[in-house]
């Protein structure tokens, strides 16, 4: 090029073409050009990563921890099937211990998805993130001592897309992966300007291909296609050492772990098991911590929270009871009426179910006053919206105002209120009102469609006895206005399949939101994953200006950005009315036998449970019990 640029006479058109193609063919030939983007060790979402290249360990790992102990954990699910892809069956929990991926994420940083290589030890993407490259480290290892390869990363991402309908929808816009040559493996993507998406490849779980392409101890030929409890191969600092199917199962710590000086990898995984006990019923489940069959329990029961530890054990110490700020993620917790029946279709409908949910009473008689009402798709951050949209918020609503409902630029959402007879007999008639006007009629003790005469009634289901808590009283202020609620608590496999075919009423569901919101957010309230089985589309939600503000939030150029589409989304998703918000607590509530030591500075966005925690002798000798 710059030769061409030294000739004296002035070009001419034809002389210019041939420049240009003398330029292209260069370009062709020598990819790797200074204009292709740097390897670096580690990326982020927006802004740059905490950690230099340098890096020795995490700010929030203690390097010297100790090694050894147990820490015995308990779920309620069971399990039956060790094969981590399948959307059928339950995968055992904790199977994630086995694997490692692209890159790994540290815990306290505001951009949650800063991402530092793991298993590929650089990364690279160009400006306009239409593909990304990973370098593989030499040093990555299976359990059996075969190199992780490219070729792994490739089949994993294809059986995964292959196999798994919602993964297949997550990463729907990666259009392929290949080998690039020299251990680096490219994805390329269908669009450009996806900036989360050279991240969320980075967390594929890697497999081995050449064993599940092998054959087991009996000869019998392996196949990811399949469910299995042979325990699989892996890379991860633990294997599976011990199980029983749907009663428990025991990881050991491996020796000589490939990563297990690797700066993401210091100072965590120090126990030299783990194990997971199954406690099918919820009560069984708390007197199992009480007795001592396991060591940590996250609270979810306000009640359990209140009067469910008042044991010997939490009086002289050897329980402790600790809250942490849950600073990392947001929630929607909610009553979510099924949008696909045509009774839930109208916006004043499902506006009379909210006004009908009276949660200062729940609050103040069941929930202990522990709890706050959900405001917002993303309660407890700041992305949640507030007041009139203003900035840049207002100007990406402006963008789409044909599509959103015109009280988004002229009215806060607001829940309503109620907590004593006289706001709540306000607010069920305000409710009968809007059902009126939806075509509805009371007759009698009844509420019925004018047109047809049916009956409004709802089918409330349920996995869990404990759910009359909450839901009979709601049902008792719905029947004043002539709405006949049942409750129906199913098993939970069959309630999994029920949602999974979208056969319901209506349900609690809760939809955890980290910092950075991205490509998930179509799974959650995207058009086309409204009628996909494996989505968590729960309601149903089909709405073209939620379709465009979710682009918005995927395609945000930088944090300002990010936050305002949130919060447009945010505020055109209340405004719908499409669930009945609960309620949301922004602490952990935990309780654990006091056997374990942990760093001084846990990181700010989790308390690290069991990661970056261990096993301390001295603790454990005084309370006695388990080792």
């Amino acid at each position: 090029m710059r030769a061409l640029a030294n000739i004296r006479r002035k070009p001419t058109a034809r002389t210019a073409l041939f420049a240009l193609l003398a330029s292209l063919v260069a370009i062709a030939a020598h990819p790797a050009t200074a204009e292709e983007p740097e390897w670096h060790h580690a990326s982020a979402l927006t802004g740059d990563s905490k950690y230099p290249a340098d890096f020795k360990h995490f700010d929030y790992v203690n390097p010297a921890a100790p090694k050894g102990g147990i820490v015995r954990l308990a779920d309620s699910s069971g399990f039956d099937s060790f094969n981590p892809i399948l959307p059928r069956g339950n995968v055992a929990i904790g199977l994630g211990l086995l694997y490692d991926s692209l890159t790994e994420s540290s815990l306290d940083e505001l951009n949650i998805s800063a991402s530092y290589g793991l298993i590929a030890e650089a990364v690279r993407y160009p400006d306009d993130y239409s593909w990304v490259e990973y370098r593989i480290d030499p040093k990555a290892k299976w359990h059996d001592g075969v190199p992780i390869t490219v070729e792994d990363v490739i089949w994993s991402f294809e059986k995964v897309k292959e196999l798994n309908p919602s993964q297949s929808f997550y990463y729907r816009h990666v259009a392929k992966a290949e080998d690039a040559g020299d251990g680096v493996v490219r994805f390329t993507f269908d669009a450009s300007g996806n900036r989360e998406l050279p991240h969320i490849v980075g967390q594929l779980l890697i497999l081995p291909k050449h064993w599940w392409e092998g054959v087991d101890a009996n000869g019998k030929q392996r196949s990811i296609e399949n469910g299995t409890l042979e325990p699989p191969l892996g890379s991860g600092p633990y294997r599976i050492a011990d199980f029983e199917p749907g009663r428990y199962i025991v990881y050991e710590r491996v020796p000589g772990y490939w990563a297990e000086d690797h700066p993401a990898r210091v100072g965590t995984n120090n126990f030299d098991r783990v194990r997971y006990d199954t406690f099918r019923d919820t009560t069984v489940l708390l007197e199992a911590f009480k007795g001592d069959q396991y060591d940590f329990r996250a609270e979810n029961s306000a009640k359990n929270w209140a009067t469910g530890y008042d044991f010997p054990a939490v009086k002289d110490g050897r329980v402790i009871l600790e809250t942490f700020p849950d600073r990392a993620s947001g929630v929607m917790q909610a009553f979510v009426p099924n949008l696909r029946r045509e009774k839930f279709s109208d916006e004043r409908v499902r506006r009379a179910l909210n006004l009908a949910y009276d949660f200062e009473t729940a609050n103040k008689t069941t929930f202990f006053g522990q709890y706050k009402r959900v405001p917002s798709y993303f309660a407890g951050t700041e992305l949640a919206s507030s007041g009139l949209p203003e900035g840049k918020e207002l100007e990406i609503l402006e963008s789409v105002r044909d599509l959103v409902p015109p009280e988004v630029f002229t009215s806060p959402y607001e829940n309503p209120v109620n907590g004593d007879p006289q706001k709540l007999r306000e607010n069920l008639r305000t409710a009968l009102n809007l059902l009126n006007e939806a075509g509805y009629e009371l007759r009698g003790n009844a509420l019925v469609n004018k047109a047809t005469g049916e009956p409004f009634t709802i089918e409330f289901l349920a996995n869990d006895p404990n759910s009359e808590r909450l839901i009979l009283p709601y049902a008792r202020n719905l029947q004043r206005l002539g709405i006949k609620l049942n409750l129906r608590v199913i098993d939970t496999p069959q309630y999994i399949n029920r949602i999974r075919d979208r056969d319901f009423d209506m349900i609690t569901a809760v939809w955890g939101q980290s910092l950075s919101p991205g490509n998930e957010q179509l799974d959650f309230w995207g058009s086309d994953a409204a009628d996909r089985q494996q989505s968590r589309n729960y309601a149903g939600i089909k709405d073209k200006g939620v379709d465009a503000l979710i682009q918005k939030v995927i395609f945000a150029k930088d944090r300002e950005e990010l936050v305002a589409a949130t919060r447009a989304l945010d505020r055109v998703l209340l405004a719908h009315n499409f669930v009945v918000p609960q309620f949301y607590l922004d602490l952990d509530r935990t309780a654990r036998w006091d056997r374990f030591g942990h760093p001084e500075n846990l990181p700010e966005y989790s308390h690290g449970f069991p990661t970056i925690w261990w096993w301390d002798a001295e603790k454990a000798k005084r309370v006695g019990g388990k080792s």
